[in-house]
């Protein structure tokens, strides 16, 4: 483990201790905070007695559908705009402002045109991701060198051997930023979907144990949120370095 990842996780357990520190001598009131022990406590109770794995299921399977959708619906726009200047230079405003727009307005809308189940939540997760997967696909196609293309075009290389061969190659470190941004985005569209207005879902469950004032089962699943995505930004994250590195060295 490197010297930067130590001290990391040193500061992660430094704060975690001091809010457990302060949650038992009642700096922080239990009705607002309970000591991250009683957190993983809590889920481990929940855990055993499998009543969350449902939700957990119906959360999972939305997030994948959400994330995937939005991957390949950016990458495919991005890649439209990159080939289509004009167009381009028409939706490029668009997209900067993109995220100053409050989404969650048409998650209403997509219920009743959708049905209330997991498609309103699938299309949300979808709508917060899709825009970051196309702008990193727009960043790693500009990055690509022209000489490289130059040395394409002197082998007479077909279109679609440049793309697989070259482009895609060469973009591939901004692409799997774009796929941590949309996983990022989706998975908060799907799961802030779920607490406003699900049939079944985690952000669901967190929202009853929310308004019972359940601050075990609350805790206890922000905790298991919380984990999944840290071991899927880590591995995102290990998987972009070396890409990084491997991109450097050639």
């Amino acid at each position: 483990m490197s010297r930067i990842a130590l001290w990391r996780l040193a500061v992660i357990l430094a704060a975690v201790a001091a809010v457990e520190l302060l949650c038992r001598v009642g700096v922080i009131d239990r009705l607002t905070m309970i000591p991250p022990s009683e957190m993983a406590v809590a889920l481990v109770a929940l855990m055993r007695r499998g009543e969350i794995w449902p939700d957990v299921a119906f959360t999972f399977i939305n997030m994948v559908a959400a994330i995937g959708v939005a991957v390949i619906l950016g990458f495919f726009g991005g890649a439209l705009l990159h080939g289509l200047p004009r167009l381009r230079r028409v939706v490029a405003p668009l997209l900067a402002a993109y995220y100053a727009v409050p989404t969650f307005i048409f998650y209403p809308v997509l219920v009743v045109l959708l049905g209330l189940n997991r498609l309103p939540l699938i299309a949300i997760g979808t709508i917060l991701g899709v825009v970051a997967m196309m702008v990193s696909t727009l960043d790693g196609l500009d990055r690509v060198s022209p000489v490289l293309l130059k040395t394409a075009a002197g082998y007479r290389m077909s279109p679609l051997a440049v793309a697989l061969r070259i482009k895609l190659p060469a973009a591939a470190p901004q692409l799997l930023t774009g796929v941590r941004l949309a996983v990022i985005y989706a998975n908060i569209g799907v799961l802030a979907g779920e607490f406003i207005l699900a049939v079944a879902g985690v952000g669901r469950r967190l929202a009853i144990a929310y308004n019972d004032l359940d601050n075990p089962t609350m805790y206890g699943l922000l905790l298991l949120v919380l984990g999944y995505v840290v071991l899927v930004n880590l591995g995102l994250s290990q998987w972009e370095r070396r890409l990084h590195r491997r991109r450097g060295r050639a």
